[in-house]
């Protein structure tokens, strides 16, 4: 057993570059094999660091619980991004084989699919990471209909309005309407407007909340 795994350490890129010849023709395999592992490294990379933060923030829980809550969240990210970016490319690429070459509506169709089966479990994880593209894909979807002409390009600076309207919005939904909001973005809100509105003494003032 041992000296097997010492010839797998000893052979592995040997063996890693056979897998990659043998399979040479067929390229959106390798390259959905390729997202799998992109998928988990940049899932584990954005999503390990953001919830350390919020975890020990505003998270409740013993050392050891918040720990695994970290962990929990990594796994679920880093793994949900895999699946979907090796089932996308995979799809994509089958769909782009049949039909003798990729076309644009093959894109939208593996992805709508696949956001279906991966991220349409509703978690806290899954609704972050639609509505972090969601904000993403109305503005995309503005900028394109100006540049495809739909509506006219703006004569004045576009950026101020739209801060002054999502920032207008979201306040106005967390002091009346807050149950509608995220539970993160809540928790967020209400130590930067709510619990700024309580102290004791000089100590609960500068040093700590509340």
């Amino acid at each position: 057993m041992i000296a097997n795994i010492q010839w797998l350490a000893q052979n592995w890129e040997n063996l890693g570059n056979m897998f990659l010849h043998q399979f040479k023709d067929q390229k959106f395999f390798l390259a959905a094999l390729k997202g799998f592992r992109n998928g988990l490294v940049y899932g584990a990379r954005i999503r390990a660091p953001h919830a350390l933060v919020m975890v020990f923030l505003f998270g409740e829980g013993t050392f050891f619980e918040k720990l695994l809550t970290i962990y929990r969240l990594t796994k679920t990210h880093a793994i949900n991004l895999a699946k979907f970016v090796f089932s996308y490319k995979f799809l994509q690429g089958l769909l782009g084989k049949m039909e003798g070459g990729r076309r644009e509506w093959h894109s939208f169709a593996a992805a709508f699919l696949m956001g279906y089966m991966v991220f349409g479990e509703n978690n806290a994880v899954n609704m972050q990471i639609n509505l972090y593209l969601l904000s993403r894909v109305v503005v995309g979807l503005v900028k394109l209909a100006a540049d495809q002409q739909v509506i006219p390009q703006p004569d004045f600076p576009v950026f101020p309005w739209f801060a002054a309207t999502v920032w207008g919005l979201v306040l106005w939904m967390f002091e009346y309407h807050t149950g509608v909001l995220q539970g993160s973005l809540q928790k967020s809100m209400t130590y930067l407007y709510h619990d700024s509105n309580f102290w004791s003494d000089i100590r609960t003032f500068v040093f700590r909340n509340k």
